[in-house]
């Protein structure tokens, strides 16, 4: 299980994921990495990972860090 509050996988990382890519709030998490084995939707996760989540989502929109698309 990925133990890192932060890695790769991890609620913050996603959410700060979704944020960049301009996808909607979907909390969720892979713990041992993403795309690897199992994906925790929020059904499945405590308060502090859904947290992490919003935290690691709204980081990214108060940071403006967005992917660029190349259509301007």
């Amino acid at each position: 299980m990925n133990s890192d509050k932060r890695g790769h996988g991890s609620p913050y990382d996603r959410g700060s994921a979704d944020s960049y890519y301009g996808r909607p709030l979907s909390p969720h998490w892979w713990p041992n990495g993403t795309s690897i084995d199992n994906r925790i939707e929020q059904s499945q996760m405590t308060l502090p990972q859904v947290k992490e989540y919003y935290l690691g989502y709204y980081d990214n929109e108060s940071a403006g860090n967005f992917k660029d698309w190349g259509d301007e």
